[in-house]
Protein backbone atom coordinates (compact mmCIF):
# COMPACT_ATOMS: atom_id res chain seq x y z
CA UNK A 1 0.00 0.00 0.00
CA UNK A 2 1.32 3.36 -0.90
CA UNK A 3 -1.16 5.36 -0.64
CA UNK A 4 1.26 8.49 0.99
CA UNK A 5 4.04 8.31 -1.36
CA UNK A 6 5.85 11.29 -1.99
CA UNK A 7 4.02 13.07 1.65
CA UNK A 8 5.26 13.85 4.85
CA UNK A 9 4.01 13.68 7.55
CA UNK A 10 4.08 14.77 11.44
CA UNK A 11 3.12 12.91 14.18
CA UNK A 12 3.07 14.88 17.79
CA UNK A 13 3.80 12.81 20.45
CA UNK A 14 5.16 9.72 18.77
CA UNK A 15 7.95 8.11 20.52
CA UNK A 16 5.32 5.01 21.68
CA UNK A 17 1.88 4.10 22.07
CA UNK A 18 -0.61 5.42 19.19
CA UNK A 19 1.76 8.00 17.77
CA UNK A 20 4.25 5.52 17.35
CA UNK A 21 2.29 3.27 15.84
CA UNK A 22 0.45 6.13 13.56
CA UNK A 23 3.87 7.21 12.52
CA UNK A 24 4.95 3.51 11.28
CA UNK A 25 1.61 3.11 9.79
CA UNK A 26 2.05 6.28 7.54
CA UNK A 27 5.78 5.15 6.68
CA UNK A 28 4.29 1.59 5.86
CA UNK A 29 1.79 3.85 3.48
CA UNK A 30 4.94 5.30 1.92
CA UNK A 31 5.21 9.03 3.86
CA UNK A 32 8.06 10.22 5.01
CA UNK A 33 7.71 10.58 9.07
CA UNK A 34 8.70 13.14 11.50
CA UNK A 35 8.19 11.44 14.60
CA UNK A 36 8.15 14.55 17.92
CA UNK A 37 8.17 13.84 20.97
CA UNK A 38 8.65 16.05 24.44
CA UNK A 39 11.25 14.66 26.14
CA UNK A 40 11.02 10.52 25.12
CA UNK A 41 13.90 10.82 23.38
CA UNK A 42 14.48 7.07 23.83
CA UNK A 43 11.23 6.15 22.60
CA UNK A 44 11.66 8.61 19.61
CA UNK A 45 14.64 6.99 18.65
CA UNK A 46 13.77 2.94 18.70
CA UNK A 47 10.30 4.52 16.41
CA UNK A 48 12.28 6.01 13.79
CA UNK A 49 14.59 3.10 13.87
CA UNK A 50 11.49 0.18 13.37
CA UNK A 51 10.32 2.64 10.54
CA UNK A 52 14.05 2.65 8.69
CA UNK A 53 14.33 -0.74 8.98
CA UNK A 54 11.64 -1.25 7.56
CA UNK A 55 12.64 0.85 4.52
CA UNK A 56 11.04 4.18 5.24
CA UNK A 57 12.52 7.24 6.13
CA UNK A 58 11.87 8.87 8.96
CA UNK A 59 13.75 11.61 11.80
CA UNK A 60 13.27 12.51 15.10
CA UNK A 61 12.53 16.34 16.34
CA UNK A 62 12.45 17.21 20.08
CA UNK A 63 9.24 19.92 20.63
CA UNK A 64 6.99 20.60 23.13
CA UNK A 65 3.41 21.49 21.36
CA UNK A 66 2.65 24.08 24.12
CA UNK A 67 5.29 26.24 23.14
CA UNK A 68 5.42 28.22 19.69
CA UNK A 69 8.37 28.39 19.54
CA UNK A 70 8.80 24.82 19.83
CA UNK A 71 6.54 23.95 17.20
CA UNK A 72 7.97 26.83 14.45
CA UNK A 73 11.19 24.79 15.26
CA UNK A 74 9.60 21.39 14.16
CA UNK A 75 8.02 22.31 11.40
CA UNK A 76 11.55 24.05 10.20
CA UNK A 77 13.27 20.41 10.44
CA UNK A 78 10.68 19.32 8.63
CA UNK A 79 11.26 21.20 6.11
CA UNK A 80 14.50 20.92 5.94
CA UNK A 81 14.70 17.17 5.97
CA UNK A 82 12.02 16.70 3.44
CA UNK A 83 10.96 19.11 2.32
CA UNK A 84 6.67 20.93 2.98
CA UNK A 85 5.04 18.69 5.05
CA UNK A 86 1.28 18.08 4.10
CA UNK A 87 -0.11 15.77 7.07
CA UNK A 88 0.08 16.74 10.85
CA UNK A 89 -1.68 13.88 12.89
CA UNK A 90 -2.16 15.73 16.48
CA UNK A 91 -1.70 13.20 18.95
CA UNK A 92 0.27 14.77 21.66
CA UNK A 93 -1.80 13.99 24.91
CA UNK A 94 -2.02 14.02 28.69
CA UNK A 95 -4.31 12.54 30.97
CA UNK A 96 -4.72 11.98 34.68
CA UNK A 97 -8.27 10.79 36.06
CA UNK A 98 -9.68 11.74 39.24
CA UNK A 99 -12.43 12.82 41.30
CA UNK A 100 -14.23 16.48 41.45
CA UNK A 101 -12.23 16.87 44.48
CA UNK A 102 -9.11 16.69 43.21
CA UNK A 103 -9.36 19.43 40.56
CA UNK A 104 -6.52 21.74 40.67
CA UNK A 105 -6.02 24.67 38.11
CA UNK A 106 -2.57 23.12 37.51
CA UNK A 107 -3.87 19.94 36.15
CA UNK A 108 -6.97 21.56 34.25
CA UNK A 109 -3.81 23.43 32.30
CA UNK A 110 -1.69 20.64 32.13
CA UNK A 111 -4.25 18.89 30.46
CA UNK A 112 -5.99 21.89 28.64
CA UNK A 113 -2.50 22.94 27.65
CA UNK A 114 -1.38 20.10 25.40
CA UNK A 115 -4.69 18.45 24.67
CA UNK A 116 -6.28 21.89 22.96
CA UNK A 117 -3.53 24.51 22.79
CA UNK A 118 -0.90 22.23 21.53
CA UNK A 119 -3.45 21.11 18.57
CA UNK A 120 -3.98 25.09 17.42
CA UNK A 121 -0.22 25.58 17.50
CA UNK A 122 0.70 23.08 15.65
CA UNK A 123 -2.07 23.53 13.60
CA UNK A 124 -1.25 27.24 12.76
CA UNK A 125 1.89 26.17 12.19
CA UNK A 126 0.71 24.21 9.36
CA UNK A 127 -0.91 26.66 7.56
CA UNK A 128 2.53 28.58 6.72
CA UNK A 129 4.23 25.04 5.38
CA UNK A 130 1.56 22.96 4.05
CA UNK A 131 1.60 23.37 0.17
CA UNK A 132 -1.12 25.22 -1.93
CA UNK A 133 -2.84 22.16 -2.90
CA UNK A 134 -3.82 21.78 0.79
CA UNK A 135 -3.51 18.59 3.42
CA UNK A 136 -5.22 16.96 6.09
CA UNK A 137 -4.90 17.21 9.92
CA UNK A 138 -5.97 14.38 11.64
CA UNK A 139 -6.48 15.07 15.57
CA UNK A 140 -6.37 12.21 17.52
CA UNK A 141 -9.61 12.43 19.88
CA UNK A 142 -10.94 9.96 22.15
CA UNK A 143 -14.54 8.55 22.88
CA UNK A 144 -14.46 10.22 26.22
CA UNK A 145 -15.41 13.26 24.26
CA UNK A 146 -18.50 12.41 23.76
CA UNK A 147 -19.23 9.55 26.18
CA UNK A 148 -17.86 9.96 29.17
CA UNK A 149 -17.20 8.19 32.51
CA UNK A 150 -17.18 9.27 36.04
CA UNK A 151 -13.42 10.88 37.06
CA UNK A 152 -12.49 12.24 33.62
CA UNK A 153 -14.01 15.77 33.81
CA UNK A 154 -10.95 17.57 32.72
CA UNK A 155 -9.64 14.81 29.95
CA UNK A 156 -13.43 14.23 28.54
CA UNK A 157 -13.67 18.32 28.10
CA UNK A 158 -10.23 18.59 26.71
CA UNK A 159 -11.33 15.92 23.73
CA UNK A 160 -14.30 17.71 23.54
CA UNK A 161 -12.92 20.33 23.19
CA UNK A 162 -10.55 18.87 20.10
CA UNK A 163 -13.97 17.58 18.77
CA UNK A 164 -15.39 21.57 17.95
CA UNK A 165 -12.06 22.26 17.22
CA UNK A 166 -11.79 19.78 14.55
CA UNK A 167 -15.18 20.87 12.83
CA UNK A 168 -14.48 24.46 13.10
CA UNK A 169 -11.18 24.40 11.50
CA UNK A 170 -12.96 22.07 9.20
CA UNK A 171 -15.28 25.01 7.56
CA UNK A 172 -12.30 27.89 8.47
CA UNK A 173 -9.30 25.75 6.12
CA UNK A 174 -12.06 24.09 3.97
CA UNK A 175 -11.33 26.79 0.96
CA UNK A 176 -7.63 26.32 1.41
CA UNK A 177 -8.16 23.00 0.65
CA UNK A 178 -6.67 21.53 3.91
CA UNK A 179 -8.99 18.98 5.46
CA UNK A 180 -9.62 18.60 9.12
CA UNK A 181 -10.89 15.40 10.48
CA UNK A 182 -10.57 13.64 13.82
CA UNK A 183 -9.93 9.73 14.94
CA UNK A 184 -11.04 8.98 18.47
CA UNK A 185 -9.69 5.83 20.05
CA UNK A 186 -11.92 3.82 22.94
CA UNK A 187 -9.78 2.11 25.65
CA UNK A 188 -6.35 0.78 23.57
CA UNK A 189 -3.73 -0.88 25.37
CA UNK A 190 -0.53 1.47 25.40
CA UNK A 191 2.10 1.71 28.07
CA UNK A 192 0.39 4.05 29.77
CA UNK A 193 -2.81 1.64 30.78
CA UNK A 194 0.30 -1.61 31.28
CA UNK A 195 1.71 0.29 33.80
CA UNK A 196 -1.40 0.93 35.96
CA UNK A 197 -4.11 -1.56 36.56
CA UNK A 198 -5.79 -2.44 33.19
CA UNK A 199 -4.33 -5.01 31.98
CA UNK A 200 -5.44 -8.28 33.42
CA UNK A 201 -7.99 -6.55 36.23
CA UNK A 202 -11.17 -5.91 36.84
CA UNK A 203 -11.53 -2.98 34.56
CA UNK A 204 -10.29 -4.75 31.26
CA UNK A 205 -13.36 -7.13 32.36
CA UNK A 206 -15.32 -4.60 32.12
CA UNK A 207 -14.20 -2.82 29.12
CA UNK A 208 -14.21 -6.28 27.09
CA UNK A 209 -17.85 -7.04 28.44
CA UNK A 210 -19.05 -3.92 26.95
CA UNK A 211 -17.08 -3.91 23.61
CA UNK A 212 -18.98 -5.33 20.74
CA UNK A 213 -15.74 -6.66 18.92
CA UNK A 214 -14.83 -8.52 22.33
CA UNK A 215 -11.37 -7.21 23.05
CA UNK A 216 -9.19 -4.30 23.94
CA UNK A 217 -7.95 -2.12 21.70
CA UNK A 218 -4.21 -2.27 20.35
CA UNK A 219 -1.95 1.06 18.76
CA UNK A 220 -2.15 -0.68 15.67
CA UNK A 221 -5.91 -0.96 15.48
CA UNK A 222 -5.97 2.85 14.77
CA UNK A 223 -3.55 3.17 12.40
CA UNK A 224 -5.91 2.03 9.42
CA UNK A 225 -8.71 5.27 9.90
CA UNK A 226 -5.59 7.96 10.22
CA UNK A 227 -3.44 6.26 7.27
CA UNK A 228 -7.24 6.52 4.98
CA UNK A 229 -8.06 10.26 5.90
CA UNK A 230 -4.18 11.09 5.46
CA UNK A 231 -4.43 9.55 2.14
CA UNK A 232 -6.18 11.21 -1.08
CA UNK A 233 -8.98 8.36 -0.68
CA UNK A 234 -10.44 10.53 2.02
CA UNK A 235 -10.36 13.77 -0.68
CA UNK A 236 -14.00 14.43 0.01
CA UNK A 237 -14.19 14.18 4.13
CA UNK A 238 -13.94 16.96 6.56
CA UNK A 239 -15.05 17.78 9.54
CA UNK A 240 -15.57 14.53 10.59
CA UNK A 241 -14.96 12.07 13.22
CA UNK A 242 -14.33 8.51 13.25
CA UNK A 243 -14.32 6.40 16.07
CA UNK A 244 -11.80 3.52 16.31
CA UNK A 245 -13.08 1.62 19.59
CA UNK A 246 -14.36 -1.32 18.99
CA UNK A 247 -18.32 -0.15 19.05
CA UNK A 248 -17.21 0.50 22.91
CA UNK A 249 -19.36 3.35 24.35
CA UNK A 250 -19.83 3.68 28.01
Amino acid sequence: MNALTGKTAIVTGASKGIGAAIAAGLAEAGANVVINYASDKDGADRAATRIRSAGGKAITVQGNVTDARDVERLFRETQDAFGAPSVLVNNAGVYRFGALADVTPEEYRRQFDTNVLGTLLTTREALKHFPQSGGSVINISSIAGFSAVPDTSIYSASKAAVEQITRALAKELGPRNIRVNAVAPGVTLTEGLRSGDMEGGDMEKMVIAGTPLGRIGAPEDIVPAVVFLASDAARWITGEKLAASGGLRF
